[in-house]
């Protein structure tokens, strides 16, 4: 199921000043309860995964995001994924557990890992794609594939992730390494906010490109996760038995980094 096609993208627009909360926010858990569905989140997904169960009153969810930091060493995803399903599934509290990661990196590792934990994934191949839609997506980037990506928590966190995370604030001269080929900047924005509009402009006119911004919000990513829990049964602690996990990666890829905003 793709979400539905953003709107067209605009310059990115100024206002007020950002409010925004930190991180990596871990964990959104009312208790055990029967018929309760928990989804295993990435933590750059930890805000619009709270958003989502919050919407979804009558498909008790919780949510429990590991550190958004794992994506500075994809390796680490698929154990960490692993080792929080299989102490769910162990605790016996819900009824289906989701996986709130698309590839994200893993070189089809989190695939093998879904399978053989016998839990779904979100589709696709990163966030990107999720909140614009796959064609969407696919439009945006063969318009002009020197494109760079910011999700609203990228920039909430452009500091963190990307002028420390990279090294550019110490090292200036690596701003034309990594960013020379690059000609725009697309700000998919999963909350209409100025402020953080604002702080896209600002972020986009630090790495010298210009902005634009598409107002996705978060319905790709509610539909994809109440389809994936209304069409599941009830997990068990079997081992070995087969899934159906979102898109794969390249059979045989090899797991690497993915630098954030980076297709």
């Amino acid at each position: 199921m793709t979400a539905p096609a953003p709107a067209r993208a605009t310059p990115c627009s100024m206002a007020g000043p950002d409010t925004t909360a930190g991180p990596d926010a871990t964990s959104e858990s009312p208790g055990p309860a029967a018929g309760r569905v928990l989804v295993v989140g990435c933590g750059a997904l930890a805000r619009e995964l709270r958003q989502v169960a919050s919407l979804n009153v009558g498909l008790p969810m919780d949510v429990e995001c590991l550190p958004a930091k794992l994506h500075n060493r994809p390796e680490r995803i698929a154990p960490a994924v692993r080792k929080r399903v299989q102490a769910a599934k162990a605790a016996g509290a819900h009824r289906t557990i989701l996986v709130g990661y698309m590839d994200c990196g893993t070189g089809g590792e989190l695939d093998r890992v879904c399978a053989e934990e016998d839990v779904p994934r979100l589709p696709g191949v990163h966030c990107y794609e999720l909140y614009a839609g796959a064609g969407a997506f696919a439009e945006l980037h063969d318009a002009e594939p020197g494109t760079f990506y910011l999700t609203d928590y990228l920039v909430r966190h452009f500091d963190r992730l990307i002028m420390q995370g990279l090294g550019i604030a110490e090292h200036p001269e690596l701003l034309e390494a990594y960013f020379g080929n690059y000609t725009r900047v697309v700000h998919l924005a999963q909350t209409d906010d100025p402020s953080l509009a604002r702080a896209a402009r600002q972020a986009a006119a630090r790495l010298g490109l210009r902005c634009e911004r598409i107002v996705t919000g978060i319905d790709g990513l509610r539909s994809h996760l109440v389809e994936m829990a209304t069409a599941r049964p009830a997990t068990t602690a079997r081992p070995g038995s087969a899934a159906r996990p979102g898109s794969a990666a390249r059979p045989g890829s090899a797991a690497r980094p993915v630098p954030a905003g980076a297709p």
